[in-house]
């Protein structure tokens, strides 16, 4: 096997890379674009002894790198593909009994190892393209450690990737071997072309495009952000050029036939332009291409965990990414690499593309864990964990859908959601629709909005739905088809319902929270889940009443609706009994700053119908109350001198003692606000009815009680002078600060102290006109030392006042000399 393979950079280390997996069963494998890892490593494999007949899973980040890759092998084997190498993807799959060589799509594998923890069958596991970090990819790679340690101590995992933090994964693989294929196929020329940041990415694409087809020879490989930056270059290139060069697209939502007429070498004699996103970074070769023009930006999805929303944001390219993109030109011989940005730029890059798995949702993968009997995925071994917030969400979302319990684990209705290889949300649309008789209304809805492009991309999903089913292309059929087999694998727990059902009615049971009403205007929508939505004034559904927004882009406060269908308010009574109630509610009126009553129909946050109610009292007002100061901020509270001081008293002890005494800052106050103010504000009514008593015995409650009737020895509220009169003690400084006047303080020998005599007051020794004199901690060091020199200076400011040599042994007085003294 070894002397019929190509002589590419890789081909030295497999040995190397054989000798690592006999012995320890893990690899990682760094090598650069070109070096040939992706179709020379799973065929060396091949023919290793500890193989036997087991198969070797290569697991690539696209469907188009998978299908290149296969097809790649297949020819040096001088075979089709489905022979000993084929491929599996979503409606796509080329493998018989013959295959030996699988290659798949990540989200493929994570599905074959869920459905077959012991991966019967399988011998060695590939991870490629590792550095793009995929959810799905970093999910396998955790199962399949899992795996490995605990059910098949035989299977060989391989990490490959060319770029990669190769130390970082080998240490999680448990110190797997690291091997490294150094240098390209080709050289690779770097240059830069600045460009102006304030114009259109495609101007500067142009022209750098059609100066490199001037002045060298080849094809081009143009790495643009998205779809409509392609075909905005693709406009202003047509009609440049002759006959003998072709302008082709290369994204995600073309066909199968398209993505693959893209990646075939131009016809003798002619060159090619391929505008791509990066779809083309990683595991192709395109032949001919010896240029590559790098935008240096890529559109990355974005998930807020707060609005359930994921958006596309265009950000920069990290080096990895800029890497493997200038690596694409020097694939078949020596290339050039073209930057639009200056060469000082590429140190200020990130090194790495942001792993998926902290700006995603979660809710799939939770839903996986808990079929793999895993509540908390710091169980399993991932590079980086997920952040918990959007755990959090995730996880409410799937108690709402009814695929988890309240204690996390799957429900019978959660294991059916898992088993379609579907979003869960979509997934809980056909389990619901099942239920009802329309599962593969359902189903067809659910694969057309998974495979962008289908049936259009209209935002009216009924429109998209029409042409869908009239679609004759080959990935519609496809589509179409596997919709039919997720129905039938659901089955039906009723008999299938006459007549079509509407989309929107389908599509409530996947986005309860974002049934929509239209508030503001044609084309203003605000949701269940309270976020506003917005459609141009043109779209027909923008004087809709009511929709069902299945996609929409953007920030909160501009969200976008990208898909949605009609709904109405009997859909949402008939389908969604529960959805919407009638309730009192007692609220805080920001305006007025005052608690107020209502009885709505509501559905979430959107109000049907309204009435007033009399001022309420009670818990209710007291925690619409404390909405009310989550609103405005603490500062809205009205706290008396005598109960910021005893505030500022609890955060010392806190300070300075720690724990059990409360901490009382800002923060802390606003978070424990249901326990500290909401049961003592039943009768405030408003802000203004707030009562300082009502705060201060809100306060005390927090602290323990065993600590209370030590507040006072260990932070007085006053010092008592030995004149006899009281002075407050300020602890809302660093220390404790007493502000006195020096006279009061004469014939005493010790410094004043609080928290049981251990800790010195800081004295802030002012003058008979309550100016400072002079701060100290040491009251004895200060009669003994300075005061001298504040004596000669206040004599001759207030020489009305009692300035003694010795104050230590001196009569304390509030008073004047007496006349005449």
């Amino acid at each position: 096997m070894m002397r019929a393979l190509p002589a590419l950079p890789v081909r030295e280390i497999l040995p190397d890379l054989g000798e690592a997996l006999h012995s320890s069963r893990s690899a990682v494998l760094s090598a650069p674009p070109g070096a040939g890892k992706t179709t020379l490593v799973p065929l060396f494999l091949l023919g290793q002894p500890w193989r036997g007949d087991g198969r070797i899973i290569l697991l690539e980040p696209r469907r188009l790198a998978a299908r290149a890759a296969a097809g790649r092998m297949a020819e040096l084997l001088g075979e089709k593909v489905g022979e000993t190498v084929g491929y599996r993807m979503r409606l796509d799959n080329r493998i018989s009994g013959k295959t030996r060589i699988e290659v798949v799509t990540e989200g493929v594998f994570s599905r074959m190892i869920l459905d077959d923890p012991e991966l019967s069958g399988v011998a060695a596991v590939l991870f490629d393209e590792f550095h793009e970090r995929s959810l799905d990819a970093d999910f396998g790679l955790a199962l399949a450690l899992d795996v490995q340690s605990a059910l098949r101590d035989d299977l060989r995992i391989v990490v490959m990737s060319a770029t990669l933090d190769v130390e970082r994964i080998a240490g999680m693989m448990g110190d797997a071997l690291v091997l490294k294929s150094e240098g390209r196929s080709f050289p690779i020329e770097i240059r830069y072309a600045s460009r102006d940041t304030g114009g259109r990415i495609e101007d500067a694409m142009v022209r750098t495009i059609a100066e490199a087809l001037r002045s060298e020879e080849g094809s081009i490989l143009a790495f643009l952000p998205g779809q409509a930056e392609i075909a905005r270059t693709a406009e202003r290139l047509a009609g440049r050029f002759g006959d003998d060069t072709a302008i082709v697209p290369l994204y995600g939502n073309l066909s199968q036939k398209e993505q693959d007429a893209a990646i075939r070498p131009a016809p003798k004699g002619t060159r090619k332009i391929v505008l791509a996103t990066s779809i083309a970074e990683t595991s192709i070769t395109i032949d001919g291409v010896r240029i590559v023009v790098d935008s240096g930006l890529q559109r990355l999805p974005v998930f807020e965990a707060a609005t359930g929303i994921t958006r596309l944001e265009t950000v920069r390219v990290s080096k990895a990414s800029a890497d493997q993109r200038a690596g694409r030109a020097g694939r078949t011989e020596p290339g050039i690499a073209i930057r639009l940005w200056h060469s000082g730029q590429t140190a200020a890059l990130a090194a790495f593309t942001p792993p998926q798995i902290l700006a995603t949702d979660l809710s799939g993968l939770l839903l996986d864990l808990a079929h793999w009997g895993v509540a908390d995925p710091s169980a399993l071994k991932f590079l980086d964990l997920p952040p918990e917030t959007t755990l959090r969400e995730a996880r409410d979302l799937l108690v709402e859908l009814g695929a988890l319990d309240s204690s996390g684990a799957l429900t019978s209705r959660g294991r059916k959601i898992r088993n379609l290889a579907l979003p869960v949300r979509l997934a809980a649309m056909a389990v619901a629709a099942a239920e009802e008789g329309r599962a593969q209304e359902a189903c067809l809805i659910a694969v057309m909005l998974t495979e962008q492009g289908l049936g259009g991309n209209s935002v009216d999903i009924e429109e998209r739905l029409r042409r869908f089913r009239s679609e004759r292309s080959d990935r519609a059929e496809a589509a179409r088809g596997l919709a039919r087999r997720m129905a039938a694998d659901l089955g039906a727990s009723k008999k299938p319902a006459s007549g079509a059902a509407l989309p929107g009615t389908l599509l409530m049971h996947a986005f309860p929270d974002r049934i929509a009403l239209q508030r503001g205007g044609r084309g203003r929508f605000v949701m269940a889940n309270g976020r506003g939505a917005e459609l141009p004034e043109i779209e027909r559904l923008a004087a809709a009443e009511m929709l069902i927004i299945a996609d929409l882009t953007g920030r909160a406060g501009a969200q976008r609706v990208l898909a949605a269908a009609e709904v109405t308010r009997e859909d949402v009574e008939a389908h969604m009994p529960k959805a919407i109630v009638t309730e009192e509610q007692s609220f805080f009126d920001r305006a007025s700053r005052q608690v107020r009553a209502r009885r709505v129909t509501r559905l979430g946050a959107i109000i049907f119908e309204e009435r007033p109610l009399p001022r309420p009292r009670g818990e209710a007002a007291a925690r619409a109350l404390a909405d009310g100061i989550r609103q405005l901020g603490l500062a809205a509270v009205p706290f008396p001198k005598e109960v910021e001081q005893l505030r500022d008293r609890i955060g010392f002890l806190h300070r300075s003692i720690g724990e059990p005494w409360p901490d009382m800052s800002d923060a802390m106050l606003m978070s424990r606000l249901d326990e500290w103010f909401v049961p003592f504000q039943a009768e405030a009514g408003g802000i203004d009815g707030i009562k300082g008593r009502d705060l201060a015995e809100g306060l005390l409650s927090i602290v323990p009680f065993e600590l209370q009737r030590d507040l006072a020895r260990l932070a007085p509220t006053h010092f008592e002078a030995p004149t006899g009169q009281r002075h407050p003690i300020h602890y809302d400084g660093s220390e404790p600060l007493l502000s006195i006047r020096v006279q009061e303080l004469f014939g005493l020998k010790a410094h004043p102290t609080i928290g049981a005599g251990k800790l010195p007051l800081l004295l802030e020794l002012i003058s008979p006109g309550h100016r400072p004199i002079q701060t100290t901690r040491d009251l004895p060091g200060f009669w003994a030392g300075s005061w001298k020199d504040v004596r000669a200076d206040m004599r001759g400011r207030y020489p009305k006042h009692p300035w003694p040599e010795d104050p230590a042994n001196a009569m304390p007085t509030t008073r004047a000399k007496p006349r005449g003294a």
